[in-house]
């Protein structure tokens, strides 16, 4: 058969432009395609091999080999796999032929995005991803058992493409790549290696490189296998030593430290896949220094790498988790450009999420001092499951741990255990927001609840606030703000302080305007005010995050002042109040008692200065009082 020139039906240059910018990330996977292409092929006839003998021409030293030449500037991916006869390499190679680039972007748009990876899989562009770095592509076969001889295809990616028939004394493919000039540095050793070593180092059969050596003066053509071919996720669990695990995700990491739990998992029946996945020990620095660390597991399809960060596998709460997941149902096509719209990913990843979530259930029980390093380190992200995950709500909760006014500084209480912990008459639980635990221990939200000797968490992340507000409740008990009005806490109205204080209550409102009521607490044991909020509205630590996160026009909820009518303080301004109503001396007053109720829930003053001036007024004053005494006779 002599040459023969065939036009594409498709239009190359607009469909090579959709492989460079649309399906491709980077170049070097073209490599990864054609080695996949010829690990399939291996595959294909060692299978047909089981029962057609015959196939197998006696050559079953499986092997992928690369060949290199510089001068000609050519790199060859060589196979001994099930080949292509003339017919078939016309079918497989043009299968985009099968319909124009129009229709196919045509298709594209139509189909829903649930759908759109199966049909890329349809036109089989992978092996055209040599494009991308060749200007002509030669693919030289032999189909297993054809008596006839081998064909040779052709093309320099443009509209047309030649196939001849050619002699090829064994089966098989090779595939030779006439190289850019600006690509040329995919025919350096190096270069090969490092593609090898990051996409195909657990393919089952070599991949080699030929090499040229010197021996006792003449020069030889040998082999050396570029790849390890030792998958150890695909291992029975018992053969397999700790330390293997460890340095196994060292590699995978780059971590010098052993990772905190691993978790080896397989799946079989309606879907099969492995999982080899690991929970680092600690934040990396890229994390801590604000990095958004949205990465998830590497995807291999039966021991070949599709994608070394596959966000779709895990949900965003459980992106720390590191490891490799392999899945023998996916297509090896260009759909793994896509995955993240591929319906068994959703599949995979529920059933990952299970297997996570049920493993750190476990920790948590049988290794709490171990659970509470990792909650440490990964609980604010955990958290975050508590308002994105609706089916795994229940499970997240028992998995939440919280520092308490019961708890020591660092350690930590859980929900079931602070409920087992609830007083007899209490019906709620109580938290409070803030920036450490310091300063809430010291906050006076919780002033009626030590005495009454009722916990409350102490919840530091920015985070928490929407957890709760998410969450509502735990075991029918309801959580409570120790700082929002309606908090629960202990203790009735004094009707008799209520009318005693009515008519410094209603001058407090007159003159601190910021505040939408002014209340007697029966929270307050210690401090003279505090400032509230309703349920359910936004509070004061919240807010503060929202401003540094430049959202200063986020709304500010208007707050309640609450004073304690036991308090020195608020006594003396009442009797101030009933002796002479027009005293200057009570605006000043009423103004430090908003001002250091501002002060207390973190706040910043609206007027600084004024707050400064009242309080060297008084210090003043009172200096002024005390030397008077000392000078008076007695």
């Amino acid at each position: 058969m002599t040459a023969v020139t065939k036009k594409f039906r498709a239009e190359m240059k607009q469909l090579m432009d959709i492989i460079i910018h649309s399906l491709y990330s980077n170049k070097e996977i073209f490599l990864r395609e054609l080695i996949s292409n010829a690990a399939d092929a291996i595959d294909k006839v060692r299978f047909l091999g089981l029962t057609q003998p015959d196939l197998l021409e006696s050559n079953a030293d499986w092997k992928i080999l690369l060949r290199v030449d510089k001068a000609a500037g050519t790199l060859t991916v060589a196979d001994n796999g099930i080949g292509m006869s003339p017919e078939s390499i016309v079918e497989e190679l043009g299968v985009i032929a099968k319909s124009g680039a129009k229709e196919f972007l045509e298709n594209l748009k139509k189909t829903d995005a649930q759908n759109q990876p199966e049909l890329i899989g349809q036109f089989g562009v992978g092996f055209y991803s040599s494009f991308m770095v060749a200007d002509q592509v030669t693919v030289w076969s032999r189909q297993a058992g054809d008596p006839q001889d081998g064909v040779r295809w052709t093309s320099d990616g443009g509209g047309t493409y030649t196939v001849e028939t050619t002699p090829k004394e064994t089966r098989g493919t090779e595939v030779t790549l006439h190289l850019k000039e600006d690509e040329k540095d995919f025919l350096e050793d190096w270069r090969l290696r490092a593609i090898i070593k990051k996409f195909s180092d657990f393919i089952e059969h070599p991949v080699a490189i030929e090499l040229e050596k010197e021996v006792d003066g003449k020069k030889e053509r040998t082999d050396e296998t570029l790849n390890s071919q030792k998958a150890i996720w695909t291992r029975p669990k018992s053969d397999i030593k700790a330390e293997e695990y460890a340095e196994f995700y060292k590699h995978l990491t780059r971590d010098a430290k052993d990772p905190l739990a691993t978790i080896h998992y397989a799946a079989e029946g309606q879907m099969e896949f492995r999982a080899l996945l690991f929970v680092p020990a600690h934040r990396p620095p890229a994390f801590l220094a604000g990095d958004p660390f949205h990465q998830g597991p590497a995807l291999y399809v039966k021991r070949v790498l599709i994608s070394d960060d596959t966000e779709a596998l895990l949900p965003p709460y459980l992106r720390f988790v590191k490891g490799v997941v392999d899945s023998a149902d996916l297509p090896l096509n260009v759909s793994r450009e896509m995955l993240q719209d591929n319906p068994l990913i959703g599949k995979i990843q529920k059933a990952l999420t299970n297997k996570i979530l049920q493993s750190l259930a476990e920790m948590a029980q049988n290794e709490p001092e171990k659970y509470a390093t990792f909650f440490r380190e990964w609980g604010a992200i955990l958290k975050a499951g508590i308002y994105t995950d609706f089916e795994n709500r229940e499970r997240l909760a028992e998995l939440l741990r919280y520092e308490s006014t019961r708890t020591e500084a660092g350690k930590y209480t859980s929900l079931a255990e602070y409920v087992a912990g609830m007083k007899p008459e209490q019906t709620d639980i109580f938290y409070l927001v803030g920036m450490s635990r310091d300063l809430l221990e010291r906050s006076p939200y919780l002033e009626n609840l030590r005495a009454h000797e009722w916990e409350a968490l102490l919840m530091t992340d920015p985070i928490d606030e929407w957890v709760i507000g998410s969450l509502h409740e735990y075991k029918e008990k309801h959580f409570k703000a120790a700082d929002k009005s309606d908090a629960g806490a202990p203790g009735e109205k004094n009707a008799t302080a209520e009318t005693e204080h009515g008519t410094l209550l209603a001058f407090l409102k007159q003159h601190v305007t910021e505040v939408k009521d002014v209340r007697l607490s029966n929270r307050l044991r210690e401090s003279a005010a505090v400032l509230v909020v309703e349920e359910g509205e936004m509070g004061p630590y919240m807010e503060s995050v929202l401003r540094q996160l430049g959202q200063e026009n986020t709304a500010k909820a208007q707050r309640i002042l609450e004073i304690n009518p036991d308090h020195a303080a608020v006594q003396a301004m009442r009797a101030l109040h009933e002796q002479n109503p027009a005293d200057p001396r009570l605006v000043d007053y009423a103004r430090l008692l908003y001002d250091q109720a501002l002060l207390t829930e973190g706040s910043r003053l609206t007027d600084p200065a004024a707050f400064a001036r009242r309080i060297n007024e008084l210090i003043a004053k009172d200096a002024q009082r005390g030397a008077s005494a000392e000078t008076k006779p007695n």
